[in-house]
């Protein structure tokens, strides 16, 4: 468990993690040996001067004074150690997921990794602040305690410590046990939390199908199988509770019935058999708590090994010499890319010189996105090459190369917050003045004149609260601000109205301006003024040229762009 979660945290909060537990275990040890001084305590008592046991008393008190202490800060430092690994957590789970390729985010992992990214890593760093002190304590204490047994007498020491191998085997065999059904609850916690945001992000669909009753169907299915795992797992365990629970108990009265018979024959006085009765009652609240423990530990256990195999997916390699980008054109050499089994990109080469538009047209599927995030290193090639102002994009620095870049996607995406923030994005050290200049050039003055809060404006999760070309022009701002040389645009007026088609195409016009473009688009308005454009279809090149020389070629583009012409007519 312990390797598991240095593993997941990184080398960094080693040393801390293994103070803790050091802390920890002294203190558990500490509290064992304490219970020693009853021994000189009871003897005192019930022989013939009490008085003798004050000393004895005094020096108990000491002990449990200096375990108090030692509890306190074991206690501390795992809650300050836990609060610093649960930041250190997500920062580290963010970064990696930011590295990660585009295609590693399939549907199937939005339920995982929302999960994992709340609740997970939550119950992950609860190991450290709640539930290694009473495992620690509930594992070494018992332990010291069977020591100072043995020391007072090797009959009930021996007879104490026969209970260890049995606990230890219990809890092995009960976590072998749930472990299959522990991994179906996982499945079956993810597969519903799929299913909750499938519900909630269907509604429009759902309702307007008048759907909505089949769905929610799939929905209560999903949580009826999550119900009845979780059933299964709780009884799983049931077993091990109760071997646990025997176990305690008739050790005890073992050690009951072993004292009694040596009490009776002379070999062991009052004082010691009464202690060491109350040292065995003492051993057995810990003992019994492990089942409860040991559940919450395999849970976390479960969890960590969750995060562990998503940080130990692969990103995107770093290259360890980057090379800097010496200029702005751009060049796909012999490039081949298979996603899903299939192949999307099929040795296609094609260049776009540095402040020229290339403008990507083609029917669905043909790859025309997949070679704007190609350029953008959503993906690593299968073969071939990719080159940003003649280098590798696998040679350049991530940072380097996204500061090289801005893209305006068809589906913008906006944070949770204001529309000052969100524009911001694009450079947070603008000036007040250079944002509102973006926001000029895009025509989202316009849009901030008319909402009553304007800057302040709150967008909304995802930017539910702007239509979707406010939400274009957001974007737009965003790209304007960068102030990247290379931008790329994909199918950005393909679902606007033909007013926010007017005033985004103007923003756009001015955020391609003196730049290198590689545009996507279906509405052929943009893309008459491209210095080339070039028909993809099934990954390959068709054909290539400006727009008049593909007309007079009468050609697939040709006829593309005649049936764009047709409800016009």
């Amino acid at each position: 468990m312990i390797r598991m979660l240095l593993r997941v945290l990184g080398h960094e909060y080693a040393q801390p993690v293994r103070r803790t537990v050091a802390l920890m275990t002294t203190t558990a040890i500490v509290e064992g040996l304490s219970y020693a001084l009853l021994v000189p305590v009871l003897r005192a008592l019930f022989g013939k001067d009490p008085g003798a046991a004050r000393p004895w008393l005094i020096a108990f008190g000491i002990a449990v004074a200096v375990y108090a202490g030692l509890r306190y800060r074991s206690d501390l430092s795992g809650f300050r150690v836990g609060t610093t690994l649960l930041r250190g957590m997500y920062h580290r789970l963010g970064d990696h997921l930011a590295r990660l390729p585009i295609g590693w985010y399939s549907a199937g992992r939005v339920g995982e990794v929302s999960v994992l990214a709340s609740r997970g890593v939550l119950q992950a760093m609860s190991v450290i602040a709640h539930l290694l002190t009473p495992f620690i304590s509930a594992c070494v204490t018992p332990l010291t305690i069977v020591v100072v047994m043995l020391a007072y007498n090797w009959q009930m020491g021996v007879a104490a410590l026969v209970a260890a191998p049995i606990v230890v085997a219990i809890e092995i065999w009960t976590g072998r046990s749930t472990a299959a059904i522990d991994v179906e609850r996982a499945e079956r916690d993810h597969e519903a939390t799929g299913r909750v945001i499938e519900y909630l992000q269907a509604q429009p669909v759902l309702r307007a199908g008048g759907r909505t009753v089949e769905r929610y169907r799939l929905l209560d299915d999903s949580l009826r199988d999550l119900q009845r795992a979780s059933r299964r797992s709780t009884l799983s365990a049931l077993p091990g509770v109760l071997g646990l629970t025997l176990t305690v108990q008739t050790i005890f009265t073992v050690l009951l019935v072993l004292g009694a018979y040596l009490a009776l024959s002379g070999s062991i006085g009052a004082a010691e058999i009464l202690t060491i009765l109350v040292l065995a009652a003492r051993c057995a609240d810990p003992l019994l708590s492990l089942s409860d423990i040991g559940g919450k530990l395999r849970s976390a256990r479960s969890v960590l090994a969750a995060l562990d195999t998503v940080l130990r997916t692969d990103p995107l390699p770093e290259a360890p010499d980057p090379i800097q980008p010496v200029g702005h054109d751009l060049e796909f050499e012999s490039v081949a890319f298979e996603h899903g089994g299939r192949t999307v990109i099929d040795d296609l080469s094609m260049s776009v010189p540095a402040g020229q538009r290339l403008a990507i047209v083609g029917p669905s599927g043909a790859g025309k996105s997949t070679l704007l995030q190609l350029l953008a290193r959503f993906y690593d090639v299968n073969a071939g090459a990719v080159r940003v102002g003649g280098v590798d994009v696998r040679a350049i620095d991530t940072k380097v190369l996204m500061a090289q870049i801005a893209i305006v996607f068809q589906d913008v995406y906006l944070f949770d917050g204001t529309i000052e923030e969100n524009v911001r994005l694009g450079r947070p050290d603008a000036s007040v003045a250079e944002v509102r200049a973006a926001a000029t050039a895009a025509r989202l003055d316009e849009v901030i004149e008319r909402l009553p809060g304007g800057w302040a404006s709150n967008v909304g999760e995802g930017g539910a609260l702007l239509s979707g070309g406010e939400r274009q022009r957001i974007s737009i701002a965003r790209a304007l601000l960068k102030n990247a040389p290379i931008v790329l645009l994909d199918e950005v007026t393909s679902a606007l109205d033909p007013v926010s088609e007017a005033a985004v195409h103007e923003g756009i016009e001015r955020l391609m301006a003196g730049r290198t473009v590689v545009l996507v688009a279906h509405r052929l308005r943009t893309i008459q003024r491209a210095d080339r454009i070039v028909f993809l279809d099934n990954g390959r090149i068709v054909e290539q040229g400006s727009h008049d020389e593909l007309l007079r070629r009468n050609g697939r583009y040709a006829a593309f762009w005649n049936i764009s012409l047709a409800p016009a007519v």
